[in-house]
């Protein structure tokens, strides 16, 4: 399929062009330009789909390291849950996705990560699976059962890579527990990146996590100590060290619209936005579960019954997480760059990201106020 965009305000993390063209075909962007030079260019098939964008911005698709479902459909259970999920996101403007599992089992995350593995051999916009749980620590287990966190032993460790058949691609450890610093060199040399999060950690032990090979935090500020003048703590050790990616959840919610501005100052280029999103959202309120846990939802805020609340995963897309991000007061280039080239590159795959010739041909347009339009992935139309 070939597609032709034409009269759109370009953004990704090259800048900004306007009156800008766009052609793709076998799922590339195999030309571009400006104004009405595609006219004569002589590469523009007479078959091709043209779309005229009229000064509507157009972005890279948005990438999602982290999010546990949607549309009433939780990740953690099965192939079609999964794939009901991701519509919802898709829709929103995210078309490369890691699906991410809360906390079970050792044998029911192995049979989630097969399940995943085999999505993904049959779906490229599945980027493959995140552990989030369940090496976590229990004092900072967030929305994750107690009863199912464990330490990272050898025989677990090798259970879940080999049920994985390759396509972890994430995994967040809290660098405290019993042989977690010898996990994270285990984990990133089978190809994972791995994570520091829910944990206790201070800064020097985050340093030391870093130095074995870890080089992301998980949504940054959540289920972690905060920057105490006297207790620098994870955040601090993540800003400091140019290796290291953070995620933000840009819901107004998880992170403050003053904090998420200063992130991204302290740490330009290295902030992953992600949803951390769970079955609600896309949906309406009401009672969900995360993984084995109850979640009431309620003016789109997830939380777990207990005495806090605990907030349980967002109800948030892409989009949305664009728009908040934008309003508190962030370069839309540095947003969208947050949302495409640089969770691209944490995941090492340098074909995604830009909206330039011989990337994906996944496209976003959006509105003046960054409402979707129009997405497409691998250059065939989701929304």
């Amino acid at each position: 399929m070939t597609v032709l965009v034409h009269g759109a305000r370009k953004l990704d993390a090259d800048g900004v062009v306007d009156d800008f063209w766009l052609l793709t075909g076998d799922g590339t962007i195999t030309a571009t330009g400006t104004g009405d030079s595609w006219r004569a260019s002589g590469v523009v098939p007479a078959d091709a789909e043209i779309v005229d964008a009229t000064g509507d911005w157009l972005t890279p698709g948005f990438i999602d390291l982290h999010a546990h479902g949607g549309g009433g459909h939780s990740f953690d259970d099965g192939a079609d849950a999964i794939r009901a999920g991701l519509a919802v996101h898709r829709a929103h403007g995210t078309t490369r996705s890691v699906i991410s599992l809360v906390a079970n089992p050792p044998h029911v995350l192995a049979a989630s990560l097969d399940a995943i593995a085999r999505i993904a051999a049959d779906d490229p916009l599945v980027l493959g699976s995140h552990l989030e749980g369940p090496f976590l620590a229990p004092s900072r287990k967030g929305a994750h059962d107690p009863d199912f966190l464990g330490v990272p032993t050898h025989h677990v460790l090798k259970q879940l890579l080999e049920a994985s058949e390759g396509r972890l691609v994430q995994v967040t450890i809290a660098p405290e527990l019993p042989g977690a610093l010898e996990a994270i060199g285990t984990f990133a040399s089978a190809g994972a990146v791995v994570a520091v999060g829910h944990t206790d950690a201070g800064l020097d032990l985050a340093r030391e996590a870093f130095d074995r090979g870890a080089t992301l935090l998980t949504h940054a500020f959540n289920a972690m100590p905060g920057i105490h003048h006297r207790e620098p703590g994870p955040v601090t050790a993540a800003l400091d060290d140019p290796r290291i990616t953070l995620e933000l959840i840009a819901d107004g919610v998880h992170v403050h619209p003053a904090v998420l501005a200063l992130a991204f100052a302290a740490a330009p280029g290295r902030i992953a936005l992600v949803t951390d999103a769970m079955a609600a959202a896309g949906a309406p309120d009401g009672e969900y579960h995360l993984g084995s846990l109850p979640v009431t939802v309620r003016d789109g805020v997830a939380t777990l019954a207990d005495a806090a609340p605990t907030i349980a995963g967002s109800t948030l897309t892409q989009d949305a997480a664009l728009r908040t991000t934008v309003a508190a007061g962030v370069d839309p280039v540095a947003a969208v760059t947050a949302l495409t080239a640089t969770p691209a590159r944490v995941l090492d795959r340098p074909d995604l990201g830009r909206l330039a010739p011989g990337y994906a041909a996944d496209l976003v347009l959006l509105t003046a106020t960054f409402d979707v339009t129009h997405v497409w992935a691998a250059g065939r139309p989701l929304r």
